[in-house]
């Protein structure tokens, strides 16, 4: 019977990798254009309209270019962004049983997001496939894989690594840590299509705030990951380099932040209740 019992522990601890990898990968493939016009808005600091302008002067051709590194590595996190999470949560809570919940979920959330960025490479790579002066350097992501490596060592795959850190450990404590109590604060739903709207409404609401919160570090980590070779510059030195760019004004230091908001309600409604419909069909 312990036997019995372990296997479906094992089975049920699979799935929630399973299921955040499908969700991931059903978003990415819905919401890659957005993405690739806040992208410019991140990197140029152009308006809404300028960064869809100038995606459809690159043409249709183009316009899915750099989408294999967000696929593999969206897939990837996500799923070990909710697998890592519930496993060591039950971790937690089985070897400190007195510690409060709240804490042993941080740890645990902080945890997932700290392993989340052994996949940098996979942003980096998207980064320099989206960025427009890199379109006549490199063919594909294996392409600019094989030439980091070979010009520069792993060290130049991880650029960005710093802030992709202040991202993602907190971001996930304020997801995992308000995901119920968002949900319970919403009408009651009485059907399966209303725990779907439910579910993708606590998501979008809490990726487009987060999205919101933590966009700076994502511009710090665009400008990072832009650069090829030399030197590892702190966040607050590219930080102050943006600001000085943009004449010192943070307000465009939010450049596309509008659309990033949407592009997250969103992918993180479509993540959260996929992952949850998911969960209850396997």
């Amino acid at each position: 019977m312990a036997s019995a019992d372990q296997d479906q522990e094992s089975l049920q601890n699979q799935n929630h990798y399973l299921c955040g990898s499908v969700a991931a990968f059903a978003n990415i493939v819905i919401t890659f254009p957005i993405h690739k016009a806040l992208f410019r808005q991140q990197l140029f600091g152009v308006p809404a309209w300028e960064a869809v302008r100038q995606l459809q002067r690159d043409g249709l051709r183009t316009l899915y270019r750099g989408i294999l590194p967000p696929l593999l590595q969206k897939s990837s996190t996500i799923a070990i962004m909710f697998g890592l999470y519930e496993d060591f949560s039950r971790f937690l809570r089985l070897n400190a049983p007195h510690a409060p919940i709240l804490l042993t979920d941080s740890i645990a959330a902080v945890l997932a997001g700290t392993a989340e960025a052994v996949l940098t490479p996979f942003e980096r790579v998207q980064t320099l496939l989206q960025d427009p002066r890199h379109h006549g350097n490199f063919q594909n992501t294996a392409h600019i894989f094989r030439a980091l490596l070979q010009q520069h060592g792993i060290r130049e795959l991880y650029r960005g690594l710093v802030p992709i850190l202040l991202r993602n450990g907190p971001s996930n404590v304020f997801f995992f840590g308000l995901r119920g109590p968002i949900k319970e604060l919403l009408p009651e739903a009485e059907s399966k299509a209303g725990h779907l709207v439910n579910d993708f409404v606590c998501g979008g609401i809490l990726g487009a705030a987060l999205g919101v919160f933590f966009y700076p570090l994502n511009v710090v980590k665009s400008h990072a990951q832009v650069k090829i070779g030399g030197e590892f510059q702190s966040c607050r030195v590219i930080l102050a380099t943006v600001l000085r760019e943009r004449d010192g004004k943070v307000s465009r230091l939010f450049r596309g932040v509008h659309l990033n908001f949407q592009r997250s309600v969103f992918s993180w409604g479509i993540i959260n209740a996929a992952y949850e419909l998911l969960l209850k069909m396997v």
